[in-house]
């Protein structure tokens, strides 16, 4: 509980200070649990708030972890972030091509079609595992739902 209070201390002192890009007059710092998603316009953004960020939460005590840390930059331009790390506070951050956040697969180029192939995987396991079970008679036709 403690960490969830510095971390918020630490995201609002963040867009108190940086620029960024803004949906709604509102700096797009997507925060779940200890999972947060740096939005910006361009690379330099993207770069200038993490450091604001790293530089924040220092300040407090806390510490952001490099090796669990990736950066992407997501663009229909094929040479868009093109240099495959950041370096903030002698640190460097990975780039992915993709990532998973809150369950969602998100590409360099915001391509959707793998997010639709993995969601019809997994809707398809998720049928034909209770398959026998749905034609086995075992349930009554009367069954409510």
């Amino acid at each position: 509980m403690l960490f969830n209070f510095a971390l918020d201390y630490v995201i609002r002192m963040v867009q108190v200070i940086q620029d960024g890009l803004k949906l709604n007059c509102t700096h797009k710092f997507l925060v779940y649990v200890n999972d947060i998603n740096i939005g910006g316009g361009s690379v330099l953004t993207i770069k200038e708030n993490t450091e604001a960020l790293v530089v924040a939460s220092k300040e407090i005590g806390l510490e952001v972890n490099a090796d669990k840390t990736e950066h992407m930059v997501m663009s229909q331009d094929q040479n868009a972030g093109r240099s495959h790390s950041m370096n903030v506070d002698n640190r460097t951050f990975e780039r992915v091509e993709e990532f998973k956040y809150l369950g969602t697969t998100s590409t360099r180029q915001n391509s959707i079609q793998k997010e639709i192939k993995s969601r019809l995987k997994s809707e398809n396991a998720g049928y034909h595992s209770v398959q026998n079970f749905l034609s086995s008679g075992l349930l009554s036709n009367n069954l409510k739902i």
